[in-house]
């Protein structure tokens, strides 16, 4: 069966907020007393939800904490998330090849609704995608599965015509989560043998090879 919708995880994914996250994440931790957390710990972060970054990165699970935290991120990412994010060379052609076939595409991520807007606008993407869940259009973020059921649902498909797109083992497990299949890219900082650890059609070095594959498969 061929698939009528992708589904994409953004960061590390579509593309590169490395750098505005890192000092999103930088200026939130250094707020609270946090001064000697290196570039690649927050890396190795990217994609998770603000409050299990700010767990993972302290071992701290303070509610209080971790609510001044996304606060301080958002007030910093607010001024350079944006301007300090990119997609990958190969997102557009990819987007644009599964658009001329009529495959619906989303995007479900951890990073808030209104900053992928504006993200998509800037690096004039925003016509190729359908629906975007952000992490405050869901009550659990990924890896709960709710995002990727309310794409299915207000696109009336079943999982078994979608296919769900990811860089990290968070992504994995939910499309495992939700039922669908779910590829991996090795683009972010997950290496092939751990996505490979998880129920997968296949592991890719980027969107593009990925795409050249499901065309040659006849599942687009």
């Amino acid at each position: 069966m061929k698939y009528q919708a992708v589904i994409f995880d953004f960061d590390y994914t579509l593309g590169d907020s490395t750098e505005g996250i890192v000092t999103s994440v930088t200026y939130g931790l250094q707020k609270l007393g946090h001064n000697f957390v290196s570039r690649e710990a927050i890396c190795k972060t990217i994609g998770f939800s603000l409050k299990e970054i700010y767990c993972s990165l302290t071992g701290k699970e303070s509610e209080e904490e971790t609510e001044k935290f996304e606060k301080y991120f958002r007030e910093k990412a607010d001024q350079v998330m944006v301007a300090n994010t990119n997609l990958f060379s190969d997102t557009i052609h990819v987007l644009h090849k599964l658009k001329a076939q009529k495959v619906k595409i989303g995007i479900v991520t951890t990073k808030y609704h209104y900053r992928m807007d504006a993200i998509l606008e800037k690096c004039q993407a925003t016509s190729y995608i359908d629906n975007i869940i952000g992490v405050e259009d869901v009550k659990v973020p990924k890896p709960n599965p709710e995002g990727v059921l309310k794409l299915l649902a207000s696109w009336n498909l079943h999982q078994n015509q979608v296919l769900y797109v990811g860089d990290s083992i968070v992504d994995a497990k939910t499309a495992e989560a939700a039922g669908v299949d779910f590829a991996g890219v090795t683009t972010g900082t997950t290496s092939r043998e751990e996505l490979e650890g998880y129920p997968h059609i296949g592991v890719y070095q980027n969107l593009d090879a990925l795409q050249k594959n499901l065309e040659e498969a006849g599942k687009l």
